[in-house]
């Protein structure tokens, strides 16, 4: 009556109640949205293949009888997966005596003897030599089911299952190694660190967001560059903050949750923050890296210098870039459904797995080229007659921490996903989930406190600003005295035209790292 009935949306949740059954409820090929609330406790055998608008199961104790289910979903066999171990056989809740026999007698080893009868029922039976000899008869046994019941509590029991057995459920489909039985972050420890990173990434990007955009002080390619960079990392917090909400909702019964989350808008949207701001990061990072070491090469060259006219359009083919890589699962290419964290993981088809590999690849180019325009920087200010020693020593420690921060956030991601993109993983997506929250955000909590919040010019900026909210009027007043004395100074001093092949680049050397 069920099966196949396209039409069937919902099951009234009393239809049931009161029922003697059914033993079998088949609702397999429908549009069952939901299951009733009652009455199902008689179900032993639930089939509901291809019923693919049942996404949520009820209560776990209303299948208290249920041995066998055949669902739509892995991610719903999940739940039956965690109480097949925990529900013993419910006909040995009434004989609390034959119960503890069970259990001594399965605690034998060396003088037990596994007995099939015609009905491939499994006995238990001691062979002790000071016990009675092995009956043929099943009145004869010391443990025949005749001896331990009268005939009126034998009538209408089912002993197709082993006594001395528990109840096992079976559920098919089985979950997949992307979808393990867990919750999205899996770890608990992960579920606490996820919001301490995401409120970093955030509060901090925004802070300098909003500083660098309300300055009065002139828009410079560098200003712009970071504007770019703490928006692609605000993006990356979002994506934090998205996945750790979820988490935080369906704790515990993400198996109810799982395909409404992975193969909707919710998911979706997650994924395409996630790439697009992790790609637009990268791709920045790298700019801002080009411009200082351009800035310092080309000093003395005013004509060469670059300009916001020419930062403008370099940064628009970022965003195109990081905009078409980030849709093209959303089109086909890999997919952000593939796993509960939304990561373009799905390499099932060619196409996908060049799309992650030219991804990491474009990457591990990017941290490279980083790395040498910041050994070209540092061969640079070397120079003694550019820099004092102790200034050195300073622009070496910031750019050791830029790199190093750069590497820890790509390394370890670029090493497993390569792996995995040649189908031979070496970590498991639980696994994963670990350097989602402590590798993967790397670069975008500490961005902003490395190329902005950290410098000199950000906290002038930054008092400036409080104190036009009437705050720190006395500490901007600071900054607002020092700035324009280092500017007389230099004025007087003829920095511009006492010495143009050395001075403005000294200037730019001591400042790269300031801006």
């Amino acid at each position: 009556i069920l099966k196949d009935n396209k039409n069937l949306r919902r099951i009234h949740d009393d239809a049931l109640r009161g029922a003697t059954g059914p033993d079998v409820l088949d609702i397999s090929s429908t549009a069952l949205e939901s299951l009733p609330s009652y009455g199902l406790e008689a179900i032993q055998v639930l089939n509901a293949t291809s019923s693919y608008s049942l996404k949520r199961l009820p209560s776990l104790d209303k299948f208290s009888n249920l041995l066998e289910a055949v669902l739509t979903y892995p991610s719903h066999c999940c739940a039956f997966r965690n109480i097949r171990t925990e529900k013993p056989n419910s006909l040995l809740s009434i004989f609390d005596n034959f119960s503890k026999e069970c259990e001594s007698t399965m605690r034998k080893t060396t003088n037990e003897i596994f007995y099939r009868d015609d009905s491939y029922n499994t006995s238990l039976w001691s062979v002790e030599k000071n016990m009675a000899p092995f009956a043929t008869d099943e009145e004869a046994s010391p443990y025949s089911y005749s001896a331990l019941f009268d005939e009126d509590e034998m009538t209408g029991l089912d002993f197709e299952y082993d006594f001395c057995q528990p109840k096992i459920l079976t559920c098919t489909p089985e979950p997949d190694a992307f979808n393990p039985c867990e919750d999205i972050l899996g770890y608990s420890f992960l579920r606490i660190l996820i919001w301490f990173i995401n409120i970093l990434a955030i509060a901090g990007n925004f802070t300098v967001l909003l500083v660098l955009i309300t300055s009065h002080y002139k828009l410079t390619v560098p200003r712009f560059l970071m504007c770019n960079l703490s928006f692609a990392d605000f993006c990356m917090g979002l994506y934090l903050l998205l996945i750790a909400s979820v988490d935080a909702q369906t704790s515990g019964q993400y198996y109810n949750y799982a395909i409404d989350w992975q193969t909707g808008s919710g998911c979706n949207t997650a994924g395409f923050f996630t790439v697009f701001a992790s790609e637009l990061s990268v791709y920045t990072l790298t700019v801002i890296t080009v411009e200082r070491w351009y800035t310092i090469t080309y000093a003395m060259q005013l004509d060469r210098k670059l300009r916001l006219r020419h930062a403008v359009p370099i940064m628009l083919g970022g965003w195109l870039f990081s905009v078409v890589i980030a849709v093209m699962p959303l089109l086909g290419v890999s997919s952000y459904m593939k796993v509960s964290i939304c990561l373009p993981m799905d390499i099932e088809t060619a196409l996908s797995q060049a799309y992650i590999l030219i991804i990491l690849v474009l990457n591990v180019v990017a941290f490279i080229v980083i790395c040498a325009c910041y050994i070209k920087i540092y061969i640079a200010v070397q120079n003694p007659e550019l820099v004092a020693a102790n200034k050195d020593t300073k622009v070496a420690k910031r750019m050791a921490i830029l790199i190093f921060t750069d590497f820890t956030c790509m390394a370890p991601i670029s090493f497993f996903a390569i792996s995995a993109a040649f189908k031979v993983p070496l970590i498991t997506v639980t696994n994963s989930k670990i350097l989602l929250v402590l590798f993967y955000p790397v670069n975008s909590c500490a961005n902003p406190f490395l190329y902005a919040i950290f410098t000199k010019a950000f906290r002038r900026d930054f008092f400036l600003l409080l104190s036009k909210l009437g705050c720190c009027k006395s500490r901007a007043e600071l900054y607002r005295m020092n700035y324009f004395s280092a500017y007389t100074s230099n004025c007087k001093n003829g920095v511009a035209a006492a010495d143009p092949s050395k001075a403005p680049r000294a200037l730019l050397l001591l400042s790269a790292f300031e801006k």
